[in-house]
């Protein structure tokens, strides 16, 4: 399996980026589908996933708003958009399939939990400069 990431790199704040992550070597559509990120001296963190058929999206509170996770199913892509960049968005970040789901309020959710990661990639920096 492999998960490639591409799309980081420094931009100012305020700013935006579109991160993609190709997969290969994986049931796509077995899938949910997550983006995590790790700055230095912090522990990596889900900041967005989605449901295998891309019906269902979650996201942190830091980055509502500002990021929108989607999956283009018949290309096996993953894509982050990032708009309204701050410094403290600046991290490695990860592209990730879980076969896990969540239950939530009568529904199923795709998971945001390291625990629950089955790929990652290899990572992409973003750097926001202030």
């Amino acid at each position: 399996v492999q998960l490639v990431e591409s799309g980081g790199g420094l931009v100012q704040a305020g700013g935006s980026l579109r991160l993609s992550c190709t997969a290969s070597g994986l049931t796509w559509g077995s899938y949910n589908m997550a983006w995590f990120r790790h700055a230095p001296g912090r522990e990596r963190e889900g900041v967005s996933c989605i449901s295998r058929s891309g019906s269902t999206t979650s996201w942190i509170d830091s980055v509502k708003g500002r990021f929108t996770i989607s999956r283009d199913n018949a290309k096996n892509t993953l894509i982050l958009h990032m708009n309204s960049l701050k410094p403290e968005d600046t991290a490695m970040y990860y592209c990730a399939a879980s076969s896990t789901d969540t239950y939530s309020g009568g529904r199923y959710l795709c998971s945001s939990s390291v625990a629950h990661v089955d790929y990652w990639g290899q990572g992409t920096q973003v750097t926001v400069s202030s």
